[in-house]
């Protein structure tokens, strides 16, 4: 999200956007380094940030190759659909949300979560602090924020929880992927992710003191304190090619190596930030640190090892895709997830690989570091 939240619109839309994604038709290209690597394609959500940091260091750090696999990291953008992407044979692997991979799925496309890297929700509703408000309930009545395309249903069911009806008890603002909105006073709270959006308000400069803003001046709804957080981030892969030997050891493999990366992302938060802006992201040194030190918080701890995708958690998610209503009634679901819509074997597998390779797989021992922020995240 600077960003990944991808134009995949839910429910009906979603058919739409499986038939009309433009460039995810155009074949990309890839070129092996060594003609003894298995070529990769993994199609990211976004433009190269920190929030794809760990397979940005399974490449850098030849994690990938140590698992011989030449990996190519796919940028994603407004017209790319990761999931279509994978669907179509166009990419081996995809990361997506998980309920807007399962939007994708109802509608025929043929993937499993193989890997649950985000084991938490990094969305938030920001308000200012003299607002008064603090949790969904005293949205009511407010000019409410949200991006739409499907990533409005955490906010949606947490109103719903607090007794609002989204649809009658709030203006719904379409707000764009900034948070000019909410500094002009133009809505009374805006939809952030923890990593991107939210450092922005820090990076803006109060006028009335030409110093930054602080976490002082704002107040914070996290959808993790409301109990309607969703999945997000995870790995996805080709369901049909899951039958294929083959395919079943290369993505064990796949997962090893990104373990690896996102376990090296976790001890060193400045040289992957170092990575990312070496790959051409358009965000700036200071934003970019953040962004790796708030994503290290979705990842780790991670108590079941990274990536196993809890029960739990999967269930929320398919609860709330089932049965919450965004303004124009519709669900992100409208049956529950059929066929093998997830499975940890193969994370499983690469989790003992990993271990055996001397990898910390749970980060039990995590403490995130303050990142201090700079005007406009340079």
């Amino acid at each position: 999200m600077r960003k990944f939240r991808i134009f995949t619109a839910i429910a009906a839309t979603s058919a739409l956007m499986l038939a009309g994604c433009g460039t995810a038709d155009e074949e990309p290209t890839t070129t092996a380094s060594n003609g003894a690597l298995t070529p990769i394609k993994l199609q990211l959500q976004w433009f190269f940030q920190a929030q794809f940091a760990g397979y940005i260091a399974a490449v850098d750090q030849g994690f990938y190759k140590e698992q011989g696999l030449d990996v190519q990291l796919l940028e994603g953008g407004t017209d790319i659909v990761p999931q279509t992407v994978l669907a179509t044979g166009k990419a081996d692997y995809a990361v997506a949300w998980v309920p807007k991979a399962l939007a994708s799925r109802e509608q025929g496309a043929g993937i499993t979560d193989v890997g649950q890297i985000f084991g938490r929700s990094g969305t938030y509703q920001v308000a200012w602090k003299d607002s008064g408000i603090t949790s969904a309930a005293q949205l009511k009545g407010k000019k409410v924020g949200n991006w739409g395309f499907g990533n409005e249903f955490e906010l949606f069911a947490g109103m719903t929880k607090a007794g609002i009806d989204p649809g009658k008890d709030v203006t719904l603002v379409q707000q764009q992927f900034d948070m000019q909105a909410l500094l002009k006073h133009e809505i009374d709270a805006a939809q952030a992710m923890s990593y991107n959006e939210y450092a922005q308000l820090l990076e803006a400069k109060n006028p009335k003191t030409g110093k930054l803003y602080t976490a002082d001046d704002f107040s914070i709804i996290d959808w993790k304190t409301e109990g309607s957080a969703m999945l997000q981030d995870a790995v996805w892969a080709n369901t049909e090619k899951l039958n294929d030997p083959a395919y079943q050891q290369q993505t064990v493999k796949f997962l090893t190596a990104t373990i690896k990366g996102w376990a090296f992302c976790r001890d060193n938060a400045e040289k992957c930030r170092d990575m990312v802006v070496a790959k051409g992201s358009k965000l700036g040194k200071s934003h970019q640190l953040w962004q790796m030190n708030e994503v290290n918080k979705l990842v780790w701890p991670a108590t079941g090892g990274i990536g196993v995708i809890d029960d739990a958690a999967w269930k929320q998610t398919v609860d709330i895709s089932l049965t919450t209503k965004n303004q124009t009634g519709d669900t992100v679901l409208k049956k529950a997830p059929e066929g093998l819509a997830y499975t940890n074997d193969y994370i499983n597998q690469a989790i003992t690989a990993a271990k055996g390779a001397g990898v910390d797989v749970n980060g039990a021992s995590f403490a995130p570091t303050t990142v201090t922020l700079t005007e406009g995240g340079a």
